[in-house]
């Protein structure tokens, strides 16, 4: 009895072994490997419309606008881009400083918002606004809170935009800073980012973040807009990226000086409120989506727990071992070399650790699935 037990844990860890090796090697290893190379000094080929939606932010504009403004990306004589910031029902002077800044940046303009739109939560009103009003059809997002990572941010993401693709995916970290919290805030977007850029690259695109995203605004109104999910908070940027990606019309833009920063939550509470607010949206995916991320999740949280069962069956030890070590071979290199790429080299060291920790979180997140969206953002 107990060897038959022991055979069934064993073949169970082989196989989620397997299941995560591959999952590694023909998804997250793209990530890993990107290769492509971008020219910052190229003239631009097309014009944009960089758009950011603001609720209660005087503060984080103040600080990060300016960076947004002065991209270089411009012909001879004029900017080849506008900015638009669209105010929504602000409560603190976010208006008194935007309209302060009209006069030195001829190429931003901003809209007022004063009333709430009914039924219809979070920033998916104010950011039509924004794309209807836009003067152009490349559509570039970012948030308040988000800083671009240098001045060339504009001209990289724009790169995208090639051999037809009609969305761009960026990568949008979180600045460093000491403590545990900041290295779980962090990693848990390094291993977002390595699967949803790691699908992108592999053709099954089914998410992107806002604070760092740019699509044609004709494929915006060929999905009319967010009406499918319009009654949801959130989900302006992955519910919206789910419904309209294919195989053909995405694009990665993975480039240190295309990144945008954005500051970290600085509690527990705040940080667990945000996540659960993100996650929530997870259950509109696609059915196919949500049996790659499913068994892929899954798998993970079965690993530790089979690989410990596993060893108390001693004729088998040192296959179990040997499937162990091989597993967390590969994936140390993935994880090392991505980490790089993502300029979160940092965290390397402590990968293994945030790697069983990752089995925590789907214990503690994954609820957030059944629960309804908070009509807030």
């Amino acid at each position: 009895m107990l060897y038959n037990l022991g055979l069934v844990a064993f073949y169970s860890f082989a196989t989620v072994a397997g299941i995560q090796i591959l999952y590694y090697l023909i998804v997250f290893s793209r990530v890993a490997f990107y290769r492509r190379t971008f020219d910052v000094d190229a003239e631009p080929e097309s014009q944009f419309s960089v758009i950011i939606c603001a609720k209660d932010e005087e503060l984080n504009l103040q600080k990060n606008l300016p960076s947004v403004l002065l991209q270089r990306f411009h012909d001879k004589k004029n900017p080849s881009y506008e900015v638009i910031v669209v105010n929504d029902n602000s409560e603190d002077d976010t208006k008194y400083y935007l309209r302060s800044i009209e006069v030195g940046y001829p190429h931003y303009r901003h809209i007022e918002i004063k009333q709430p739109a009914k039924f219809i939560p979070g920033k998916k009103f104010p950011l039509s606004m924004g794309i209807r009003t836009a003067k152009f059809e490349n559509i570039l997002l970012t948030d308040a809170d988000c800083k671009p990572s240098s001045t060339y941010w504009l001209a990289l993401m724009s790169q995208g935009f090639t051999d037809g693709k009609e969305i761009v995916l960026g990568y949008s970290p979180y600045v460093k800073k000491p403590g545990l919290l900041n290295k779980v805030i962090r990693y848990e977007t390094y291993f977002s980012a390595l699967q949803y850029l790691g699908f992108a690259l592999s053709g099954v695109t089914y998410m992107g973040v806002g604070r760092n995203l740019a699509y044609k605004r004709e494929l915006f109104n060929r999905q009319k807009g967010f009406t499918a999910h319009h009654h949801i908070a959130s989900g302006d940027d992955d519910l919206f990226v789910n419904a309209a990606a294919n195989r053909g019309n995405v694009g990665v833009v993975i480039n240190k000086q295309a990144f945008t920063y954005s500051e970290p939550k600085t509690s527990w509470r705040k940080w667990f409120l945000q996540k659960t607010r993100h996650m929530s949206t997870g259950k509109h995916y696609r059915f196919s989506h949500k049996l790659l991320l499913g068994l892929f999740s899954l798998t993970h949280f079965l690993f530790y727990p089979l690989f410990i069962v596993s060893l108390f069956f001693q004729p088998m030890m040192i296959y179990v071992l040997g499937i162990f070590g091989g597993k967390m071979l590969l994936q140390s290199v993935i994880t090392f070399l991505a980490m790089k790429k993502l300029d979160e080299g940092d965290l390397f060291k402590f990968s293994w650790f945030m790697d069983i920790f990752m089995c925590l979180y789907y214990v503690i997140f994954t609820p957030a699935l059944l629960f309804k969206s908070k009509n807030k953002w």
